[in-house]
Parts: structure tokens; C-alpha cells; sequence
């Protein structure tokens, strides 16, 4: 399999930013149009609250557009029953297509939600990471394959699987680039039609990536790009009687109404990803403690926290609490850098939104509130009052009955929690509406394999955290949400089984 690698070149990313021009319309039937209403939003830049661009905001009739579009390039057969190879050097092409608009890219998701440039652009950062999607599905196109079956001598059985249709796909602010292309991309090589709608603040990479479909030889109409609110926009692709799959990444209670949707319309298939509260155990036992620090504070504080996987429980040996906490301030006074997004030197941005700044700053505050121990950050940084910031924060004298232990936060707070047995630390870990990702730090190999037998997550990292592959499926348990994305098995996500039965008599 081909790999993408990439470098963050050494240059002035700010000249590049302030002369970007993304294109904002919204791609359906191969067309770059504006809103049927011809309403618009503005998108903000969060590192210093200035305008970025004037947006469409697609409406229940712009939806209706790109559905019938999709459909009739479905029914059409440009793509649905395009040779599979075919299919393939398309997707193949989109892969390097991405590749070479890698800075646009890493542009447009930096200054819409404050990605740290490097993060988009290294050679295992979103771009790359977005371009190997595609290639990985690309290639597993021509690899998906039926099956006999054993029947009497008078028949003749088989079991074949079909492209679904319509997909809406429907992707996060936190990761706008990467996850709609983990969404995209199977559904597109399984022969489907697809429309992706976009966070409303972070809309720029996804025209792009409309516009990049067709560039690589993809057909008007297969892959149509609708921006807006999710009430209006996303609600609509839910309901929509003729879509026949919703991917969905978001909130759980988001979530919870795509199902709620898909019961009011057309029993339509659902994938949602919901989120988490991941623990991360820490044993006493642990082989490196300096290396669990360094995975602990990346862990929480990547991508400012605002991912799912954020591992924000720190459930730690209680014999190893208080050194465990001074290395793991002192690794993030070292290491985590905060600044202006387009600085190579940057760690942690600012978070995607004022309202999301808002809403940290306030879980920061419950948590005092309830008696959490505030020990590191907490506060906006100094400097940075022009922007979304949030320090990285920490909090000790936490119980797993606080709120800031249970809900999550979407945003760069950590909580520890002691524990005496590793029965405990599971259970604890466990006691959770969540179950997307975890980890256990042990030397022990009997105590690793029982801990992530046990451990109630989609995904248990162990001696490592936020490690993986596009072969490692990407999902839950409980409320994180229902199926999974990335991995071959999101192809039959996307697809239906037909068994067809035929009389030899």
C-alpha cells in the first residue's frame, strides 16, 4: 500500500493564510452554487475573532437539490455501476489530488477551527492521514467479494453486496478535513452517491474537497456538498425520505435524534460516533511512568482536547498519585506550547469557537464549584484575549460523581483519580455513559489482557494511547455511538446484502 508522507515546510504560513481564498459555495450536480435563499454566514477566524468569509446557508430545499442529484447519478449508473477499476484510479487520483493542495488544506482547517498548522501538515497529520483514506479505499474496491453458498443439486445460491444509495455524511468541526474522508471515501468506493454536509464553522475544506471529486474524474452528482446549520441542514439529510444511510459524528444527544429521525422517515441505515470520557489507567506497575506522562499529556491535550477520544480520566495507582501529577504538569509546562495556529512552534491553538471556550471555561468552573482541586491552568491564557484559548487544565480531589469527571468537556481538562485495585480502576473506568477508548499502563501481561477484556470501550490502547491505523475500526460502546468508521468493515456499512436464490429446476 502507498504512504503519503508529507513535512511542514519552514515558511511564513501567515503571508499563505491572508492570501487564501477558499471557495465557499456549495457543490451539487458537479455546480458551484449558492443557497436557494440566497442567505448567508459568516465564518470567524477563533485565534483572533476576525472574519473569514461570507458562506451559503443551505436550507431544506438546497438539500432536496443535492438529494435528487445524488439520486439520478445513482440510478444513472455513472458511478454506481462504473467498472471497479475505474472506480478505483478515481480514487486513487482524489488521494494525490489532496496531496498536492496539502497546504490549502492544512490552510482552510487551521484557520477555521485553530488546528495547529504542524498538525495538519506532518507526515501523519490530517492531510496525509485524509489523502491515505481515500487510497486505502481506493484500493479495496476491486477486493470486496461475494459468496456461494453449499445448497441442494436443483439450486443454485449466492450472496452479493450492493451499493446503498444515497449517503449523507455528516461531519465535526473538530476534525473537518480527516473525518470527512473517513466518511466519504467508503461510501464513495462501494458505489454509492454521497453528500456531505459540513460543521457550519468549519466549512472550507469540504467545498475543496467537492471540487477536488470532480477534478480526479468523478461524475456530477456523486458527491454534492451542502452547507448550514445541523438543525436545518442536517435535519433535513435525516429526514429525507431518499437518502438511505446517515454517517454521523457529533454530540450524543445529536446522535440520539439521527436515530430518532431515521424512525420518523425511511428506516434509513445510521452510523453515529458520539463521543467519550476516555480513561487512561495508570498502574503502579507501569513500565516507563516518564512515557505514560508523555502519552497522558498528549492524550488530553492533542488537538486542544476537542476529540472524542480525549483521554480525560486519569485513573492512577494511588501509591503513584502525587508523583504521577507533578511529571504530568511539569511535561505539560515543557512541552505543550500555546500560541497562533499557523505557527510551526504550536501545540495547542485555540479551541474551534467562542461558544466552545464558553462552554470549557464554564465545565472549569462547575468543577471548582463542586470541589474538584484546580492544580494547573484553568484560566485564559495571558495574552491571548483576542481568540478562543483555553490553558491546559487539571484537576485533582476529584470523585467519579462530579460532573467534570462524568460529562464531556470537549476541551483541554484533565481530572485524576486515584485508585487502590486494579478491580477499581475498571470500575471506575467503566461507570460511564460512555465506552468509545481506553488504556491501561502495566508491565504485567496477564493484568493487560484481562483489563481491555474487561474494559467497556470500542478501542483499549495498551502501554500507549491515540496509536492506530485505517485498519483499526473506529467506534464505540454505548452512548459513543453505533457502528464504525474507518477499516474495511465500514464498507458493509455502506452496502446491502442481496441473496439470490435460483431454481435449477
Amino acid at each position: 500500500m502507498t504512504t503519503v508522507q508529507m513535512q511542514v515546510p519552514t515558511q511564513d504560513f501567515h503571508q499563505q493564510a491572508s492570501a487564501l481564498r477558499p471557495e465557499t459555495r456549495m457543490v451539487i450536480d458537479g455546480k458551484l452554487v449558492d443557497a436557494i435563499s440566497g442567505q448567508r454566514f459568516e465564518t470567524v477566524n477563533p485565534a483572533n475573532d476576525e472574519t473569514l468569509a461570507s458562506v451559503p446557508m443551505g436550507g431544506v430545499e438546497d438539500v432536496d437539490l443535492a438529494v435528487t442529484s445524488a439520486r439520478a447519478a445513482f440510478r444513472a449508473g455513472v458511478w454506481s455501476r462504473l467498472e471497479p477499476r475505474a472506480r478505483m484510479q478515481v480514487m486513487y487520483r482524489m488521494a494525490d489530488l489532496i496531496t498536492e493542495n496539502a497546504l490549502r488544506l492544512g490552510l482552510m482547517d487551521s484557520v477555521n477551527v485553530g488546528k495547529p498548522i504542524a498538525d495538519m501538515l506532518n507526515a501523519n497529520g490530517d492531510v496525509a492521514a485524509a489523502a491515505l483514506t481515500f487510497r486505502f479505499f481506493g484500493e479495496a474496491i476491486d477486493k470486496v467479494e461475494g459468496v456461494v453458498t453449499t445448497t441442494a443439486p436443483n439450486a443454485f445460491h449466492y450472496i452479493v453486496r450492493q451499493p446503498i444509495g444515497v449517503v449523507a455524511c455528516i461531519a465535526p468541526w473538530n476534525y473537518p478535513l480527516l473525518i470527512a474522508a473517513w466518511k466519504v471515501a467508503p461510501a464513495l468506493a462501494i458505489g454509492n452517491s454521497v453528500i456531505l454536509k459540513p460543521a457550519q464553522i468549519s466549512p472550507f475544506s469540504a467545498t475543496l474537497l467537492g471540487q477536488l471529486f470532480l477534478e480526479a474524474g468523478g461524475p456530477p452528482g456523486v458527491l454534492n456538498i451542502v452547507h448550514g446549520t445541523g438543525g436545518t441542514v442536517g435535519k433535513a439529510l435525516a429526514l429525507h425520505p431518499d437518502v438511505n444511510k446517515i454517517s454521523f459524528t457529533g454530540s450524543t444527544d445529536v446522535g440520539k435524534m439521527m436515530m430518532v429521525y431515521s424512525g420518523q422517515s425511511n428506516l434509513k441505515r445510521v452510523t453515529v460516533e458520539t463521543g467519550g470520557k476516555s480513561p487512561q489507567i495508570i498502574t503502579a506497575n507501569v513500565p516507563d511512568l516518564d512515557v505514560a506522562v508523555e502519552y497522558a499529556v498528549n492524550g488530553i491535550y492533542g488537538n486542544k482536547g476537542e476529540m472524542c477520544s480525549a483521554g480525560s480520566r486519569l485513573l492512577v495507582d494511588a501509591s503513584i498519585h502525587d508523583d504521577f501529577v507533578e511529571r504530568f504538569k511539569a511535561r505539560t509546562r515543557q512541552t505543550v506550547l500555546i500560541g497562533d495556529p499557523l505557527d510551526t512552534a504550536t501545540t495547542m491553538g485555540p479551541l474551534a469557537s467562542r461558544n466552545q471556550q464558553t462552554s470549557v471555561l464554564s465545565e472549569i468552573n462547575l468543577a471548582t464549584q463542586e470541589g474538584a482541586k484546580l492544580v494547573l491552568g484553568g484560566q485564559t491564557p495571558e495574552g491571548f484575549d483576542h481568540g478562543a484559548y483555553v490553558e491546559p487544565t487539571l484537576f485533582t480531589g476529584v470523585n467519579n460523581g462530579m460532573r467534570i469527571a462524568r460529562e464531556e468537556v470537549f476541551g483541554p481538562v484533565a481530572t485524576v483519580l486515584p485508585f487502590e485495585t486494579i478491580d477499581e480502576a475498571v470500575a471506575i473506568a467503566n461507570d460511564s455513559i460512555y465506552g468509545l477508548s481506553a488504556s491501561v499502563w502495566t508491565s504485567d501481561v496477564t493484568t493487560a489482557h484481562k483489563v481491555a477484556r474487561d474494559l467497556e470501550a470500542g478501542v483499549v490502547w495498551v502501554n500507549c494511547y491515540d496509536l492506530g491505523d485505517m485498519t483499526q475500526p473506529w467506534g464505540g460502546f454505548k452512548q459513543s455511538g453505533i457502528g464504525r468508521d474507518k477499516c474495511l468493515d465500514t464498507l458493509n456499512a455502506v452496502s446491502e446484502s442481496k441473496s439470490v436464490w435460483i431454481n435449477l429446476d
